[in-house]
């Protein structure tokens, strides 16, 4: 009998391992769960979940027997955790696993759009450094002063790496929390008055919808660099967008972006961005242990067992 449903676009090596350990049926999004069979839906009790497509109390309401959603990610903003949780569906994701990988491209961004390398790579390839010399100056980068918005996991080694390259860290989060000296803002406008890079790593949701807004990037400068390797909803884009062109802020970095993949035209005419396409964990170490922590959460609630990584 099959109880497990994996929803979402898996790797062949995930969705091999999902075969091997859980024999799950797969479905590519939350609104293929009502093609399925009556009794089959009846029999699902646990859901593998990945991707960005909306699951709420409507798809929940066609599994009468779930009792778990285990999100392939540490992001869990497409779920409807509070739906979730009055039907008395447990929710797990997978945190710590990603957190480097996430960090280390926050970093990276960082570094390529303040030292300028994608179009000083250009300049190499397109042969301009032999014909027409030396590229030009770029931006020092280490010294500066750092604001994260959003201390949690991954903000917190973001601030770590950060702090490795001399820089001053500043933080906004929901409340102050022990640091190494780092100085804590109560609002993000305060905070990205106050520093040269700007690090969004907040969850998403409704709640962060828009927090780095037209004021926020207004006090971050023409000087200022923004960063974001959260969720594209927490950042007003269409204010980014408009800071950019203008120069009202001198760059940014973005892993992140509304309508995903279908990102806004107007960011691939700029060029003082560095884009990326939603990758932060995107290695083949990190997926892999994302993969098999799911597959753990899954596992340990079919047998009875603690859940690992709760959420509700």
């Amino acid at each position: 009998m099959t109880t497990v449903l994996a929803i979402g676009t898996y790797s062949e090596t995930d969705r091999a391992a999902l075969e091997r350990d859980l024999s799950p049926v797969f479905a590519n999004g939350p609104g293929d769960i009502a093609a399925l069979p009556g009794e089959q839906r009846q029999q699902i009790t646990a859901l593998a979940f990945t991707g960005h497509q909306r699951l709420g109390s409507a798809e929940m309401g066609l599994l009468p027997n779930l009792g778990l959603i285990a999100n392939y990610g540490v992001g869990y903003d497409a779920i409807d955790v509070a739906a979730a949780s009055d039907r008395g569906i447990k929710v797990t994701n997978t945190p710590d696993v990603l957190t480097d990988d996430v960090a280390d491209l926050a970093v990276a961004l960082l570094i390529a759009q303040g030292r300028q390398m994608l179009p000083a790579a250009e300049w190499v390839s397109t042969g301009n450094w032999a014909a027409r010399g030396s590229f030009g100056l770029a931006r020092k980068i280490s010294g500066g002063r750092a604001g994260i918005v959003g201390l949690g996991r991954i903000g917190r080694a973001i601030a770590n790496r950060l702090a490795g390259f001399d820089m001053e860290i500043d933080y906004t989060s929901r409340r102050e929390k022990e640091t190494p000296g780092w100085t804590y803002h109560a609002d993000p406008v305060s905070l990205a008055r106050a520093v040269d890079y700007l690090i969004v790593a907040l969850v998403g949701g409704p709640e962060t919808e828009g927090h780095v807004s037209k004021e926020v990037l207004a006090a971050l400068g023409p000087r200022g660099i923004i960063v974001n390797i959260s969720r594209g909803s927490t950042i007003d884009e269409a204010a980014l967008l408009d800071a950019l062109e203008s120069g009202a802020i001198a760059g940014a970095g973005l892993d992140v972006f509304l309508n995903e993949p279908n990102i806004d035209p107007r960011f691939l005419k700029l060029s003082n961005v560095v884009l990326q396409p939603h990758q932060g964990s995107a290695t083949v170490e990190t997926r892999a242990a994302m993969g098999q922590l799911q597959r753990d959460n899954i596992s340990a609630f079919l047998n009875g067992d603690a859940l690992l990584t709760p959420v509700n």
